[in-house]
């Protein structure tokens, strides 16, 4: 006998639970459960592409090469106000910034939920936080910002004038934009560190590892994609976010400093996103300019689309990676 044939004579014939049923058993009222479900995905598939078309059309109508190398400046039409330079490069700095924070807080938060645990009331706690904070709107982070940095003890990190302070800054922005990602890469990264088995522990232990030693140089390497997958949807969070972009971070469409030296007189001071800047220049915006909406509605468009793509392709890359039992 042939190696197929005494493998196929050996396995187990396949049980009645696991082939496959035919919709066309079903009851009425399951198949047309199931005919709606089918409407509803395809309505929003088809939702999508048709927002997705026209701001491509619409985006490539009015975006121009130097739009993407010239700042905003007044002027009596569309084609005397510049381009969106600086909200872009905001965006940059601010996603920098952000990012900055809300990984590797989020990462220790992760790692001490899911490998520690210690003391345990105070766990509960912190995994409530970070649920309520992932259903907490933005306009409310914005107003707690305001008053936050308010103070004046934190005068120092944002613009001031007279002994008033602001709390307008790209740190006041940065930090509250971090509380938006911080939610979702506690989540991705718990999920990885779950998913590792708990024999690849066990292994690391017998031959001498500590904990933390476990954690630092087995664990963490081990979850890399979904520390990737969490960045990733928080960063396109945060680059989404107008409320506290428009409340922190100000309406100036160009960066306007706060200080002397230059790097940091430009993180004390306002400026705008590409958020912000569509938000200006919409229909029912002050500005009231639509090509130049639809232009930077555009780029944002393909930095949304293009941080969906690495988040597919980061998860698919972590499916790949299968521990064996």
């Amino acid at each position: 006998m042939s190696t197929t044939r005494a493998f196929a004579a050996a396995s187990p014939p396949p049980a009645a639970g696991q082939r496959n049923e035919s919709s066309a058993s079903w009851r009425l009222i399951d198949r047309i459960g199931l005919a709606f479900a089918w409407f509803l995905g395809l309505l929003f598939c088809a939702v999508t592409a048709a927002m997705v078309l026209y701001l491509f059309v619409q985006g490539i109508k009015y975006l121009r090469p130097s739009m993407l190398v010239t700042n905003p400046k007044a002027g009596f039409n569309e084609s005397h106000t510049g381009g969106f330079f600086d909200p872009l490069l905001d965006t940059v700095v601010i996603s920098i910034m952000s990012m900055g924070l809300a990984i590797p807080i989020g990462i220790a938060i992760a790692v001490w939920l899911s490998e520690f645990g210690r003391p345990s009331a105070l766990a509960r706690v912190v995994e409530s936080t970070i649920e309520m904070l992932a259903g907490t709107p933005s306009i409310l982070l914005a107003l707690f910002g305001t008053l936050l940095f308010e103070a004046p003890w934190l005068g120092f990190l944002s613009r001031t004038s007279g002994g008033v302070v602001f709390g307008r800054s790209f740190f006041a922005a940065a930090a509250m934009l971090a509380l938006l990602a911080l939610p979702l890469v506690v989540a991705s990264v718990r999920e990885g560190l779950q998913a590792i088995p708990s024999h690849v522990r066990e292994a690391s232990y017998a031959v001498g590892k500590t904990k933390s030693t476990t954690t630092r140089r087995v664990l963490l390497p081990a979850a890399r994609p979904s520390v990737l997958t969490g960045s990733m949807l928080g960063l396109g969070r945060v680059i989404a976010d107008t409320a506290i972009i428009l409340l922190l971070l100000g309406n100036t469409l160009t960066n306007d400093g706060s200080g002397s030296i230059p790097i940091l007189s430009m993180l004390r001071g306002t400026g705008s996103t590409l958020t912000s800047y569509i938000f200006y220049n919409a229909p029912t915006g002050d500005g009231d300019q639509p090509g130049k909406a639809y232009a930077a509605a555009f780029v944002l468009l393909l930095i949304v689309l293009a941080l969906n793509v690495g988040v597919d392709l980061v998860g698919r890359r972590g499916k790949d990676l299968r521990w064996s039992s």
